[in-house]
């Protein structure tokens, strides 16, 4: 299946609605590792922290793995489809200005879950900073670099 068949497929049923809770996965193209490279993980930093700045989200809590992105946050405005547009389209620039050239960055589409108002946001926090230490990157969060949680 191409990657855009597959992106169509995520997208069934896909609905955004201003202050909903998602928990959004995307990955890299091919899962290339390119935020091994520090540097480029706070320019992705960056551009999540403007969506904040824009009043377009408020960020709970995200890690930056290697090779994809898990982000807890409550949609403030517009679609969850135009939000991650930008930042891919914004981190790509930044991340291909950086490395001088034009490579795609991200692989087309994401994975989002809505949470319900009963299911509990600091367990979906936890889970999602605590990606470095499940892959083996680091014995303690703490030890890694590229996450954040507001009950931090």
């Amino acid at each position: 299946m191409s990657d855009h068949a597959a992106s169509r497929l995520l997208r069934a049923g896909r609905f955004s609605c201003p202050g909903q809770v998602y928990l959004v996965t995307t990955n890299t193209r091919y899962r290339v590792p390119i935020f091994q490279d520090l540097t480029l993980g706070r320019l992705l930093v960056h551009e999540l922290r403007r969506a904040e700045e824009q009043a377009l989200v408020t960020s709970l809590a995200w890690v930056i793995m290697p090779d994809h992105l898990h982000w807890l946050f409550e949609l403030k405005s517009g679609t969850l489809h135009k939000l991650l547009q930008q930042i891919k389209a914004r981190s790509a620039i930044a991340i291909n200005r950086q490395r001088l050239n034009g490579e795609a960055v991200w692989q087309s589409g994401y994975h989002d879950k809505a949470l319900r108002s009963e299911d509990d946001l600091l367990k979906f926090a936890r889970y999602t900073i605590n990606n470095p230490v499940r892959a083996g990157l680091v014995r303690r969060v703490a030890d890694y670099s590229l996450w954040d949680a507001v009950w931090i």
